[in-house]
């Protein structure tokens, strides 16, 4: 039985630099050469990077991605490595954008060897659901390619192929010994799971291992965890990459030997399958590699680790040096600030505390008490001077005077981003953005909503985790205990607590979590128990506050559906579900 050794670039590319992520994978392949890799699969997109969403419908990118193909086909030759089968995604087209002829714009994957791009395959199966908008852009191929690498036929498949099934059932058809598939999958919790699942079910019914490989990385909203892995027949894990960061996984494969003969041109009801015979001769290792196995991440780490390269990446590919928000002594400001010291480093954190007569002494004290931890730039501007300034000029009272604090302190954000290029932080949660309890324009204000698809519970459980985590490590703990342990307010007026405005945070993310990711109707969530009268309210500031949701800054995605590309509803809206 042939061994082959196969390498899965697990790496971070940016949407639209070519040249950079043409570098990424010349890199890999010089590693995978000279790890004695036969094979080497680069992600979905690996040349483009993913998604590029409307990029797709602009011929001179989808022309610059083929191009650029073809020169890194020649400029891996020239690095040494030609002889080396090298996987790449990119953006193909065979016909006219927006073409109804079976031909188009195609995700693509295309195999290079010996500085040429042998054959290219376009991805049968497209997500149309959540963020994924595949249908707007690609059309589907209908050929099945298959390469005859040291004596064993693998097939080659992108990201929803594994979920639709079509091209592994042709695979099983065709006698693969080995499929590889690509993807750009980007996380959501609980996804791996599903992931292995999928993945452990197709390789039962192809028969054969699963190379899966997944790219990593932010780019906007999303975040690609990675997760690479590589499922025997047996549903074992031979190997699997880290989570959250860039690897190369080498993995030895002992694969069925191709049982010879052509296959060209054989056709399913679904698909034609194409046969390239690259070698015959069965492959051998000299040694073994040992396989690498990953450790698993718990579910508030994974979501830190989410949360810290969605962050990370945001602010370092958009070409921002440093950010700046208001620390206000508060929990939602405090996880902001710990998660940006992580993600891009303490020094590049610029934090501001902005009392106004209404904050509290303990408030103040535990936002420089929390800088002092972290050793974040830290400054104070008062802010009661400009909101007096203009009471003086106009007659307004209640409501309207607590709006004008939190917008003199957006202005007061913005113009030090203005005059120093910080990028401006909103440490909204989700919570607060699903029912508008933050102000538009005032402590909604940025570029970047760092903890927008986290519910306040999780910020306090998120809170608590990386406060124990710092412990375990022999470090001080980054989040004062009072900013945990008191009763969250915004400090706009009196004595003021959230919970004057809204329900208890358990019982509001309850209904949050079933109205907005779950899309609940009101009967639904009056039967799992919540009061009747709470649900129509919470459900009524939910649909109110839409137009306030259009206007917020991206942040990291994390559930399975964020408010953004997920959630798509009308600002004009006059629909309630039934009335109690």
């Amino acid at each position: 039985m042939p061994t082959l050794r196969i390498a899965l670039a697990q790496d971070n590319p940016v949407v639209g630099d070519l040249d950079h992520n043409a570098d990424l994978i010349r890199r890999a392949a010089t590693a995978s050469t000279a790890a004695g890799a036969h094979l080497l699969a680069t992600g979905e997109h690996s040349l483009t990077g993913y998604p590029v969403e409307d990029l797709a419908l602009r011929h001179s990118f989808v022309e610059a991605s083929r191009e650029r193909l073809e020169r890194l086909a020649e400029e891996i030759a020239a690095d040494g490595n030609g002889s080396l089968p090298v996987i790449v995604g990119y953006i193909d087209a065979d016909g006219p954008i927006g073409s109804t002829t079976g031909h188009g714009v195609r995700n693509a994957l295309a195999l290079l060897q010996d500085g040429k791009v042998l054959f290219r395959y376009y991805k049968y199966h497209f997500p149309n659901y959540g963020v994924f908008d595949e249908e707007r852009y690609f059309v589907e191929g209908h050929e099945l390619h298959l390469a005859r690498i040291g004596g064993v036929d693998v097939a080659f498949t992108i990201c929803e192929d594994v979920w639709g099934g079509v091209p592994f059932a042709v695979a099983a058809e065709a006698g693969a010994g080995l499929v590889v598939n690509i993807n750009a999958s980007p996380y959501e919790q609980g996804k791996q799971d599903r992931r292995l699942a999928v993945v452990t079910e197709r390789a039962a019914e192809v028969g054969a291992p699963i190379a899966y490989l997944n790219v990593v990385g932010g780019q906007d909203e999303l975040v690609f965890d990675g997760g690479s892995m590589v499922v025997g027949a047996d549903g074992r894990i031979l190997s699997s990459a880290r989570r959250f960061a860039p690897e190369l996984l080498v993995t030895d494969i002992e694969a069925e030997a191709a049982k010879g003969g052509d296959i060209a041109n054989h056709s399913s009801s679904a698909m034609s399958t194409i046969l390239h015979v690259l070698s015959e001769e069965p492959a051998t290792v000299e040694t073994r590699i040992e396989p690498s196995h990953a450790p698993q991440l718990d579910r508030l780490e994974e979501i830190w680790e989410a949360l810290r390269l969605g962050l990370g990446d945001y602010v370092r590919k958009n070409g921002f040096a440093s950010v700046i928000f208001g620390l206000s002594g508060g929990i939602d400001s405090a996880l902001t600030a710990v998660l940006a010291r992580d993600a891009i480093g303490a020094d590049k954190v610029h934090v501001v505390s902005m009392p106004s007569q209404y904050s509290s002494s303990h408030s103040l004290d535990d936002a420089a008490d929390l800088a002092e931890r972290c050793g974040l730039h830290y400054s104070v501007e008062a802010i009661q001077p400009i909101v007096d300034s203009y009471l003086a000029e106009i007659a307004i009272s209640g409501l309207a005077v607590e709006n004008l604090q939190a917008r003199v302190r957006g202005s007061l954000l913005m113009a030090l981003s203005n005059q120093h290029g910080h990028l401006v932080l909103a440490p909204g949660n989700k919570s607060e953005y699903a029912v508008g309890y933050s102000t538009i324009y005032g402590d909604a204000v940025g570029g970047f909503a760092p903890i927008k698809d986290v519910l306040k519970t999780l910020v306090y459980e998120l809170a608590t985790w990386r406060n124990a985590k710092a412990r375990s490590l022999g470090e001080t703990e980054p989040i004062p205990e009072n900013t945990i342990l008191k009763p969250p307010s915004a400090e706009l007026r009196p004595d003021q607590k959230d919970s004057d405005s809204l329900p208890d945070y358990e019982v509001l993310d309850g209904i949050l979590t079933g109205y907005v990711d779950g899309d609940a109707g009101r009967e639904d969530l009056v039967a799992q128990g919540y009061p009747a009268d709470v649900v129509d309210r919470v459900a009524g500031l939910v649909d109110r506050a839409e137009y306030k949701r259009r206007q917020s800054a991206p942040g990291t995605k994390i559930t399975v559906k964020s408010f953004g590309r997920d959630r798509r509803l009308p600002i004009t809206n006059k629909f309630r579900g039934k009335p109690s």
